[in-house]
């Protein structure tokens, strides 16, 4: 029987419907550089003491970036913890293999989801008496000690024990003989603020009220527990805040959230964003583009059209303030972002074909495009970016 064949010479019986068919660079994607990743972990890591524990911040799949292969590349670095957000993200990494040790950072409060933690070696964080008697008698009833962290609440209002009951409280939960302190740690609200070496600054009083609170409890006189406080800014701001162990996650991918940054810490970006071009067109003089025609053309306009929207992440609030990048030159977006597409006014350019590849976030020769830029440009945050993208978009490894 003879093959049938197409007039470009492509065997129609060789492709199917199935997904793994489709090439994940068809449409839009994800890059992500693991070696970028390990290559950070390792300069922030040589910004602490030798004796200060380095946990990896994975949650919401890795910011964005595939929370197995951050992991994979973290530890790589010297990563000895892991924290998630919730039971699911922790029990992922556990079926992918990782056997290193996974604080949820998240409140787990019933006792079904607290078995489950126990049984698949997840630490949980404790934010009442509550929960550390069910803790307790979970580790009882399997015969084995329950491993947690202790959280305080020093200005958050968030998660954590009341500081001004913690004391007491410590001391009943030191008497419980089936679970183990792993950690006691409290979290930084404002740590990215510029002011936040001023020791009147909210950020300085929670590092004082959270020491007064380790000083009260003796807890130096255990060195099996990990001291935590300082998130990404926190950990740049200052050896004062690193205790025994830091949690890593916004510079870990290559960002840093603060303004000013030791000169000698080069973090490189782990993530690009890419697209291809799907159709291009030309139109004339004052014609609208897309959606509510907020855009209207002042010159005959040649348009790329690229299948990436909203539903992908890129929020519709950046619509006609970012740029993308092809060969190493800037292109403006206009118009609407739509749900699947945008618009990229490439007037001028001879280069541009259905099929380019153009970068929304990332380098092409010394232009780049960071999810800071995005963040300024839509009043916003860079943590708020990166875990914005969504599922339909394949991540790509590349090293």
């Amino acid at each position: 029987m003879q093959t049938r064949q197409s007039n470009h010479g492509l065997n129609f019986d060789k492709y199917s419907n199935f997904e793994q068919d489709i090439d994940p660079k068809q449409r839009a994607w994800i890059e992500i550089n693991g070696k970028a990743l390990e290559k950070n972990v390792r300069q922030l890591k040589s910004k602490l003491n030798k004796d200060c524990q380095f946990m990896a911040v994975v949650k919401a799949d890795g910011y964005g970036h595939d929370a197995k292969v951050v992991s994979k590349f973290a530890i790589k670095g010297g990563a000895s913890q892991l924290g998630v957000a919730t039971l699911k993200e922790g029990i992922k990494l556990r079926s992918a293999g990782v056997k290193k040790p996974i604080l949820i950072l998240g409140n787990i409060y019933t006792k079904r989801d607290l078995i489950i933690s126990f049984k698949n070696d997840l630490m949980p964080t404790i934010s009442s008496l509550r929960e550390c008697l069910i803790c307790n008698n979970i580790g009882k009833y399997f015969g084995l000690k329950f491993c947690l962290h202790l959280k305080v609440d020093t200005g958050m209002s968030r998660l954590g024990f009341e500081p001004n009951k913690f004391v007491q409280q410590f001391e009943k939960i030191k008497s419980f003989e089936n679970i183990s302190i792993k950690g006691i740690y409290s979290h930084l609200s404002s740590a990215d603020e510029d002011n936040s070496l001023d020791p009147k600054s909210s950020t300085q009083q929670q590092r004082f009220k959270f020491q007064e609170l380790l000083k009260q409890i003796n807890v130096h006189r255990n060195h099996n527990i990990k001291i935590h406080l300082a998130n990404s800014a926190g950990m740049l701001l200052n050896k004062d805040f690193h205790f025994h162990m830091v949690r890593v996650g916004l510079s870990m991918y290559g960002y840093s959230p603060l303004a000013k940054i030791d000169k000698n810490l080069s973090l490189k970006p782990a993530l690009f964003l890419k697209v291809k071009v799907a159709f291009i067109r030309i139109i004339d003089q004052g014609v609208s583009v897309s959606y509510g025609g907020k855009f209207v053309s002042s010159r005959k306009t040649k348009l790329a059209v690229l299948n990436i929207g909203y539903a992908d992440g890129v929020s519709r609030n950046l619509s006609g303030k970012i740029n993308v990048i092809h060969n190493n030159k800037l292109y403006p977006q206009v118009g609407s972002i739509t749900m699947d597409q945008m618009m990229v006014d490439i007037t001028g350019s001879s280069e541009i074909e259905i099929g380019s590849t153009m970068v929304l976030l990332g380098s092409d020769g010394d232009k780049t495009i960071s999810p800071l830029d995005w963040a300024r440009a839509s009043n916003t945050i860079p943590w708020e970016i990166l875990c914005s993208f969504k599922n339909r978009l394949p991540k790509v490894q590349v090293d």
